[in-house]
């Protein structure tokens, strides 16, 4: 007895279908998939090696570092950018710490070896909140430049060292590649952005400085003016942050610390949007709050004009004590 096989094109145009259907699941999957905003140093470690990865270490005089200290040693396979003189921020009218332009943008990150297509790993030393603030911002601009993948390594180059993981010493060059920015202005606040709310109201204000900046006691050396724009709220960016550990605080406690800020639209400012930019990660990044923004240029930039207002704490006693060298 001879047993045929016949053929049945419906069972595989099923089959086929079926494939197609899985395959394109699959492709919107590994699309649809983002950076976390903070990895640890083990994933870190998992991955460093990936071909589309960027590890990019910050490290700069605001902490103590800087291309020495990243020639000495680094994460295998990093590059260097020192925030404090890459053109992360840069002088425009005389305002010094503003955002870069898309052009600028785009030579800047295209020259680290930055592209559409890369996931970025911000590397900070990992010393203290000022430090962590650096990444902050650094991620933060990567994120209005249209960088997709993005990520700060929680705790730094410190947490990488205490892990016992590898370092390497001398300096690597990045392989350029064109990188065309994709300018995301949602998360930017304009100096004109933040006289409207401060004139009509719309967003809360928060001011992510210490208490002695945002009461008038003190201010960054290129502010015109001490105290803080009137209206509002002051979340010091070292609440989030734990000095013990070098890293932010759990989950729990950043929500429990942000529960001061009312819902809806914020923005978040400091002396040059370097502080602020926490405030901003932990509300944007960490706790989903996407109508959470950034006024970049700051105190700097609100004082460059005495037409706008100022609300301080400060005395003439304060005055008299500066003049005396006594304070500040």
């Amino acid at each position: 007895m001879t047993t045929s096989l016949r053929f049945r094109p419906a069972n595989a145009l099923r089959r086929l279908g079926a494939a197609i259907l899985f395959s394109a699941a699959m492709a919107a999957s590994v699309a649809g998939a983002h950076a976390e905003p903070l990895v640890s140093v083990q994933w870190l470690n998992n991955h460093r090696t990936d071909p589309n990865l960027v590890v990019l270490d910050i490290r700069s005089a605001i902490d103590g570092g800087g291309a020495q200290a990243y020639a000495a040693a680094h994460i295998p396979g990093s590059v260097h950018s020192d925030y404090d003189k890459a053109g992360w921020r840069v002088t425009r009218n005389n305002v010094p710490f503003m955002v870069p332009t898309a052009a600028e943008l785009e030579k800047l990150i295209g020259d680290l070896g930055i592209d559409e297509d890369t996931h970025v790993v911000v590397v900070p030393a990992g010393v203290n909140v000022l430090d962590f603030g650096s990444a902050a911002r650094t991620y933060w601009t990567l994120k209005y430049a249209g960088v997709k993948d993005i990520s700060i390594l929680d705790g730094g180059v410190a947490a990488w060292r205490q892990a016992g993981l590898p370092l390497e010493s001398g300096l690597k060059a990045p392989s350029p590649k064109i990188f065309t920015a994709a300018v995301d202005k949602s998360i930017l606040a304009a100096a004109s952005d933040v006289e409207t709310i401060e004139g009509n109201g719309g967003a809360t204000l928060v001011d992510a400085r210490p208490a002695t900046f945002f009461l008038g006691k003190e201010k960054a050396p290129a502010s015109q003016a001490y105290g803080h724009i009137p209206g509002a709220l002051n979340v010091d960016s070292a609440e989030f942050y734990d000095p013990n550990t070098n890293r932010l605080k759990l989950k729990s406690d950043l929500a429990a610390i942000a529960n001061t800020v009312p819902g809806g639209p914020v923005v978040s400012y400091c002396n040059t949007g370097h502080w602020a930019a926490t405030d901003w990660f932990v509300l944007h990044e960490l706790l989903g709050r996407k109508e959470a923004r950034l006024y970049a240029g700051s105190m700097v930039e609100w004082t460059s004009s005495a037409d706008r207002p100022i609300e301080s704490s400060r005395t003439k006693w304060d005055d008299l004590k500066k003049a005396l060298g006594l304070g500040s």
